[in-house]
């Protein structure tokens, strides 16, 4: 379903993302998904800023750096993602099927840590 015209969207798998975490890659971490979301689950590191607020905070990101953009299912992320380079960010990713996906392949995240 993705529309080449409207500019690829890269996606990182979550094994990939995994990698990457472990190896201390340097990468900014968002998640677009609400406060109440994160309260039930969130992923250690990623800075929280609802998909609804993030054209409020474009001037507090980086555009040097690279974005990886998460939600639950990754329909949120994509729709980050494209918000971002409209604005000019060029290094932007998205979390491949989300939190879902991750928790099918990498097992829970909790936010107990």
């Amino acid at each position: 379903a993705s529309d080449a015209s409207a500019g690829a969207i890269a996606e990182i798998a979550p094994a990939m993302l995994a990698a990457r975490r472990a190896r201390g890659d340097d990468f900014d971490l968002i998640d677009v998904r609400e406060p109440h979301e994160t309260a039930v689950e969130r992923m250690d590191g990623a800075r929280l800023i609802p998909l609804g607020t993030l054209p409020h905070m474009l001037n507090g990101l980086d555009r040097t750096r690279e974005l990886v953009v998460l939600c639950h299912s990754g329909k949120r992320s994509a729709e980050a993602a494209r918000q971002l380079q409209a604005a000019g960010f060029i290094r932007v990713a998205t979390l491949a099927g989300g939190l879902e996906r991750w928790n099918r392949e990498m097992g829970q995240t909790n936010g107990s840590r």
